[in-house]
């Protein structure tokens, strides 16, 4: 959620590559923005403004800001209203910090606080924190003392960075819940929030564990765990340095990352198929070889990728599959079983929720698998088995690449269970992988002919209010996906539902002024969906089919529809996913929505 950077190079000034770090951190979501670095005096100076970054780049115009040390914070409010006020850094006269995550115990500390005489400015919970480790300072401690006594007083999860009043060589971060890197440069040491902050200053770069906190300063970074003792950490070579973080000529990162699926399915196909024998091949499995069940645990679009999965593993490898929400999954007290093993789903590799629930299952020692996007990240890292998805940065909030990415991984999940508990026999195996390995070419096909997809959002979708998505089978989670997808970055209303039970309630919502949208590819339930179409139609709705020739041969009354190739409806989720992408995507355009960056919504959800 927050994006965060702390830099400390004593040859320059660090205020253009703070700036720079919190542009690469945009694609998490915020609300306002703001640096401070230490003056030629010691002082801590601080910039700080609501809204997008271009505001904090004017206000540095007219008030400059330098510094050899510096740190820098882009905000998703959570406890208090976005403004300037409420924008980190968090300062006192001893100390600035920046923050992402919750102090839960934030309103106990700062009645404490206030009854020593701290006078606060905020309305935020991280504030706190600044007083509670200056309150330290003035009690006689060195910067490193207050750190230690004030991090075991906080309650609830964080990525902390402090840095301190007359000494220009220090930095100390800290982590309980949110990730937080260490960045190592030939002339800068950095903390941020994640590698696309660090890489293109720092090269190498390691990640804070669990209760972790780290010392920067003249004699280098030294790392203690949350027991105060000295540890190392693995330091890696960041991948960042080489990556091409522009938006390529697109209009949007959104729309730029939409296109990049083709690739991003073969890619990420390319890692598992053997081209020699046409088979696929996942890393070794023993323990989901044995499953009684899989439990598959995720969040918002992950959480429908799951669904699919679902479907295709129960389908093929008739292996029992629940699918939890991750927010809700603990909190049910879930009744877990030998012999199950738990898949986790999640982008970013550091969702809250989704972590959450993979240390629970750890606790009840159930197996652990991921789908992740960042193999250096937490859940990766506390996985037995990693399935990495080879989608490469994704900066557009609402994911699409990662979508079709996490979906070619089950894809390929549900062929070797298939094959692995006798349900799919090597002919079957040899058509259906052909059919995944068709699938970048005919994405690429949809893509070369989307101009009526424009059209047809800014016409019929973009005007309206509510918009019901319709599916059975494997397009029921693409129906739900592209509901998410409309309301996350166009503000419409949409619903996504089982095509079967429109007569069970929604379709009370159906008239002229309603669009809706049915994804149906020709397969054993298109004449289903074909029904509950016409029934939409007798009300009078407006309804857009999604599907393939023959499907429109069999179909009257619609008011727009987008003809799609025919493929194995194994894979048909997969190319799917990109029209409703694209009506979204057009809808928002339409309507002047900020694409990459809509309003409330952070990338990656790392509170709960």
């Amino acid at each position: 959620m927050c994006g965060i950077i702390g830099i400390v190079n004593e040859k320059r000034d660090v205020v253009p590559d703070l700036v720079a770090a919190l542009k690469r951190l945009e694609y998490r979501g915020y609300d306002s923005a703001g640096v401070a670095t230490l003056s030629e005096s010691g002082d801590i100076e601080r910039r700080r403004a609501q809204g997008k970054l271009l505001a904090l780049e004017e206000l540095l115009e007219r008030d400059t800001l330098s510094g050899s040390i510096g740190i820098g914070h882009t905000r998703w409010a959570t406890h208090g209203a976005p403004s300037e006020t409420n924008a980190h850094p968090h300062a006192t006269a001893e100390a600035a910090i920046i923050h992402n995550g919750i102090i839960e115990n934030f309103q106990e500390l700062k009645n404490e606080l206030q009854a020593l005489g701290h006078r606060f400015e905020t309305q935020t919970d991280s504030e706190v924190v600044a007083h509670l480790v200056s309150a330290k300072i003035r009690e006689g401690l060195d910067p490193v003392a207050a750190v230690r006594e004030t991090l075991p007083r906080l309650t609830g999860a964080f990525a902390l960075v402090f840095m301190f009043s007359g000494r220009p060589d220090l930095l100390i971060g800290a982590r309980r819940g949110s990730p937080l890197a260490v960045g190592y440069g030939d002339e800068s040491l950095m903390l941020g929030s994640d590698a696309l902050a660090i890489g293109p200053i720092c090269q190498k770069l390691s990640y804070l564990e669990e209760g972790d906190w780290a010392v920067l300063d003249k004699g280098g970074v030294t790392i203690y765990d949350q027991d105060n003792h000295k540890v190392e950490r693995p330091v890696q070579v960041s991948s960042i340095t080489s990556m091409n973080l522009g938006k390529g000529g697109y209009r949007h990162f959104m729309l730029k990352e939409i296109y990049e699926q083709p690739q991003v399915i073969g890619d990420t196909l390319n890692t598992m198929v053997n081209p020699v024998t046409g088979r696929v091949a996942l890393p070794n499995l023993p323990a989901l070889k044995r499953a009684s069940s899989l439990v598959v645990v995720a969040c918002g679009t992950s959480y429908y990728a799951a669904l699919v999965g679902k479907y295709w593993i129960e389908r093929l490898a008739r292996l029992p599959v629940e699918v939890e929400v991750a927010s809700e999954f603990r909190y049910r007290r879930p009744v877990l079983r030998e012999g199950q093993v738990a898949l986790f789903i999640s982008q970013s590799g550091e969702t809250a929720d989704t972590l959450a629930a993979l240390r629970h299952c750890r606790a009840e020692g159930l197996g652990i698998m991921s789908i992740v996007n960042v193999l250096e990240s937490t859940i990766a890292r506390e996985s037995d088995v990693v399935l990495p998805t080879v989608a490469g940065p994704e900066f557009g909030v609402a994911s699409t690449k990662a979508f079709t990415a996490q979906l070619t991984l089950l894809a390929a999940l549900a062929l070797v269970l298939a094959g692995h508990r006798g349900h799919l026999d090597e002919t079957e195996e040899a058509r259906l992988v052909r059919a995944l390995m068709e699938a970048p070419a005919v994405a690429a096909g949809i893509l070369n002919e989307s101009s009526h997809l424009e059209h047809l959002a800014r016409e019929l979708v973009a005007p309206a209010r509510d918009v019901l998505f319709l599916g059975r089978g494997t397009s029921f989670p693409i129906a739900l996906e592209g509901a998410l997808k409309l309301k996350e970055i166009s503000y419409i209303h949409a619903e996504g539902y089982a095509a079967g039970e429109i007569k069970h309630g929604p379709i009370a919502l159906v008239d002229d002024s309603v669009p809706v949208i049915v994804v149906a590819p020709s397969d054993d339930l298109f004449p289903k969906t074909a029904s509950n179409l016409a029934e939409v139609n007798a009300r009078g709705g407006k309804t857009i089919f999604i599907g393939d020739d023959e499907g429109l041969s069999q179909l009257s009354g619609l008011s727009g529809h987008i003809i799609m190739p025919r493929v194995d409806p194994f894979v048909a989720p997969l190319v799917y996913a990109l029209p409703v992408q694209l009506l979204a995507y057009y809808a928002a355009v339409a309507k002047g929505t900020d694409v990459d960056q809509p309003r409330n919504l952070a990338k990656s959800v790392t509170v709960e």
